[in-house]
């Protein structure tokens, strides 16, 4: 079983109901925060970094997080849908209750981050390195894991269908839990992933392959 490390994060946070766009505009750094019930709607955060900080129940809408570095931070019931966090480096990061359809994580770093019941069906994240990632009961459909890089990755129960892993190696990767009709995958990077009985004959009659009943 994968162990994580969790975010590490004071009890003591200032708790801020709204943050004003001149703040986010000129301000690099923001750590120590409770931000909640809220909307950010500035279109552009460029290399911004935040560090132990929940955002709990927060709208980000049409916003560029390009290059953003999270550590120590939680998202919890937020909206980060089509959010840009291309380039972005996450490490002990918990989004939990969070729509991400078609968020962008293309060419990310993940480290001890936890994705659980979040909605990221569209979502991106080609070219990406995660080490210590744990999808858990998160609906994937259609995301894009394109010449990803995988290293200690659970998928738990969750929806994976026509997810793209072309360039991915699943070596090592557990799917037996995750339910898919199809999946777009290149069949030699599939040497060494878990898969069940019922996905192993899917798979077979995908190289087509005719099963004798």
């Amino acid at each position: 079983m994968l162990k994580l490390q969790a975010p590490k994060i004071p009890s003591n946070l200032q708790e801020v109901s709204l943050i004003e766009e001149e703040e986010l505009e000129y301000e690099q750094y923001f750590a120590l925060r409770f931000i909640r019930d809220c909307s950010i709607t500035t279109n552009r955060l460029d290399k911004v970094y935040f560090e132990k900080t929940i955002f709990r129940n927060v709208s980000f809408e049409n916003i560029t997080l390009k290059n953003v570095e999270l550590t120590d931070v939680k998202f919890e019931k937020c909206d980060l849908a089509n959010v840009d966090f291309s380039d972005a480096i996450l490490h002990r990061v918990e989004l939990k209750d969070c729509k991400l359809i078609g968020g962008n994580f293309s060419g990310a770093g993940f480290r001890n981050v936890f994705l659980d019941n979040c909605m990221a069906n569209y979502a991106s994240f080609g070219y990406s390195d995660s080490k210590q990632v744990k999808f858990k009961q998160c609906s994937l459909v259609n995301a894009d894991f394109y010449e990803s890089k995988f290293t200690n990755i659970e998928i738990d129960g969750c929806n994976i269908d026509q997810a793209n892993f072309t360039g991915t190696s699943l070596n090592g990767l557990d799917l037996s839990s995750c339910s898919f009709e199809s999946l777009i995958v290149s069949f030699e990077n599939l040497e060494g992933c878990k898969v069940s009985a019922d996905q192993a004959i899917g798979f077979a009659r995908a190289l087509g392959l005719l099963i004798k009943e």
